[in-house]
């Protein structure tokens, strides 16, 4: 792609100036495409990942649509967290101050209603809302959007993941027909589709085609560890690395619970950040960590979404994720503003096979890295040692068979289940729940249902093939 300026979008004097002011040089790619296409009015589906500037790839425009003599609801942006709400109003409130008399408000659950109902009353033009929040207003009769002219869905298929599909449906309807509506989401699922073919009116659909869909710049690592170790060679990275602010992920709430305090009790300084929190508790330690006050933040992928602090110098994957989408989410929060940075990733032999899909997905080679301490690196996912085969003396302490979890969990640490995986995946893609189908093979196995039962696992019964 021909390398442009914000001076070739022909961008009003006031946005350049700001544009100029944040220290940005030249648009990024979905910047480039989607501004000239949003500008022209058309209705667009934007794809593209965290970190790429999609922000300002629709705030711009956004922001030189609105009249500032017209205190009325004229652009709606929707949001999936919290977090996320507080970040686009930053950045909108950046790009807009030489644009007098354009009022910015976050709409979100965990702040005061009082608060939110206070600014209504004196009139604002740009809502940025979660889309609870945003319909417990519309149902008080608190806030009218019948002239709203501009609608962003913001990460939407991370809206579609947490259930908002109805709730977004019910807030278009409220808006005008002939309004300009915009969507950005890394993927467009099935059911965002359908979205589109609603409510969106001859869209076109910007992709920005990456070589590599991970941020340039990061030095990518991982390290093959048993579960019970990855605490102690996280340590030893923390200390032989020494980053002064690093981001720690966790694929549940409950891990990240316990990792804080097993980090606490090492002497790092760290905070959680997930889905239990409140909202004043997730400002106060995003505010001590971007102030320096704690080094190590360990956060789920649903709340870091929104995160955004330049000084973060790497991030650790604790746990492999479920979804490589998430990959590229986790390890986009480092190398911000032409900063370099790292990542590092935690793999257990369970986890071998989410870390292939990874790399397949976004065509890159993770290099694999000596545990730090031992100089020694160990085997790609390497199957465990045969069992030793011992005659069965006529005691009776006779050896107990392996139960059927174990001889799944041996089949995972082997990880050569791709053909397998594939077949799975196309069922999972039909609509069945991966539960449902776990459940129907082990019906299907004629095993009997209770863990641990040993007339599951008996020679003779039927057990589960490669």
């Amino acid at each position: 792609m021909k390398t442009i300026s914000f001076d070739d979008l022909s961008l009003p004097q006031e946005l350049r100036r700001a544009v100029q002011d944040m220290g940005f040089e030249e648009p990024t790619p979905i910047q480039s495409l989607a501004i000239p296409a949003i500008r022209q009015g058309n209705d667009v589906i934007g794809q593209a990942h965290t970190g790429t500037g999609k922000t300002a790839a629709y705030g711009l425009p956004l922001l030189e649509k609105i009249d500032p003599g017209n205190r009325a609801v004229q652009a709606l942006v929707l949001c999936p967290t919290r977090e996320l709400a507080i970040q686009v109003a930053e950045e909108l409130t950046q790009l807009s101050r030489h644009r007098r008399g354009i009022v910015i408000l976050p709409v979100y659950g965990g702040q005061s209603m009082d608060r939110q109902l206070t600014a209504l009353r004196k009139g604002v033009q740009v809502v940025i809302a979660t889309p609870g929040r945003l319909l417990d207003h519309l149902r008080r009769r608190t806030v009218a959007l019948d002239r709203v002219r501009f609608v962003v869905l913001d990460e939407g298929d991370v809206m579609l993941d947490m259930g908002f599909i109805d709730d977004i449906e019910a807030i278009l309807r409220e808006t005008p027909r002939d309004r300009q509506t915009v969507l950005f989401s890394a993927t467009v699922p099935e059911e965002i589709g359908d979205l589109v073919n609603r409510y969106l009116r001859n869209p076109r659909t910007i992709r920005v085609v990456h070589e590599h869909l991970t941020v340039p710049g990061i030095e990518q690592r991982y390290f093959l560890v048993g579960e019970q170790e990855k605490l102690e060679v996280l340590t030893r990275l923390l200390e032989e690395h020494d980053p002064k602010q690093s981001l720690i992920f966790c694929n549940t709430k409950r891990r990240t619970d316990a990792l804080v305090r097993r980090l606490r009790a090492r002497g790092f300084p760290s905070e959680k950040l997930n889905g239990d929190m409140t909202q004043g508790q997730r400002e106060r330690v995003m505010g001590k960590f971007r102030q320096g006050e704690i080094s190590v933040l360990v956060a789920t992928d649903v709340a870091a979404r929104g995160i955004d602090v330049e000084g973060i110098d790497a991030v650790f994957n604790y746990d492999v994720p479920n979804d490589p989408e998430y990959y590229v989410h986790r390890i986009g929060r480092t190398a911000r503003a032409g900063r370099g940075g790292s990542s590092f990733t935690l793999v257990s032999p369970q986890e071998m096979p989410r870390l292939r899909d990874i790399q397949r997905y976004a065509r890159i080679t993770i290099a694999q890295e000596a545990v730090p301490g031992t100089g020694l690196k160990p085997p790609v996912a390497a199957p465990p040692a045969p069992p030793v085969r011992v005659p069965v003396r006529e005691t009776p302490e006779t050896p107990i068979p392996p139960t059927l979890e174990d001889r799944i969990r041996s089949l995972v640490q082997q990880g050569d289940l791709d053909p397998h995986r594939a077949r799975v995946q196309g069922m999972v893609d039909s609509g069945l729940a991966p539960v449902d189908i776990a459940s129907a093979l082990l019906a299907l196995t004629g095993t009997d249902k209770a863990p641990g039962n040993a007339g599951s696992s008996r020679p003779g019964k039927r057990r589960w093939r490669r």
